[in-house]
């Protein structure tokens, strides 16, 4: 989803492999600029696809999964501490939830149904 005006610019359908959407947003990121951003939620807060935006030059602006184990650990975040601190993440996790829109609109207004 483009963050200024909340447009779907790309999909893509997947079976579903607990890792399949990281595997697809990678793919779609290789048209993406150097120094682009990438909004994502907290099931993309994960190591190696945190490590493969950086390697592209690609900024993580991905949301932090903090949740706590069933041992009370609180789960360790792949985003780096200087993009999680920066005033653009906070704008990028605030424009994130458009995308909820855009499926929102396609299961109530877009059905057929």
């Amino acid at each position: 989803m483009e963050n200024r005006n909340g447009l779907a610019v790309a999909a893509q359908v997947t079976h579903a492999t607990g890792t399949a959407e990281r595997e697809a947003a990678l793919e779609m990121t290789e048209a993406l600029p150097q120094g682009a951003t990438l909004g994502a939620d907290k099931g993309y807060d994960a190591e190696a696809f945190v490590e493969e935006l950086t390697t592209r030059r690609i900024v993580p602006h991905v949301a932090i999964n903090g949740t706590v184990s069933k041992t009370g650990k609180v789960r360790k975040t792949a985003v780096p501490d200087d993009v999680a601190a920066s005033d653009d993440y906070a704008v990028s996790l605030r424009c994130r939830k458009r995308i909820d829109e855009i499926f929102g609109w396609g299961k109530t207004t877009g059905s057929a149904s």
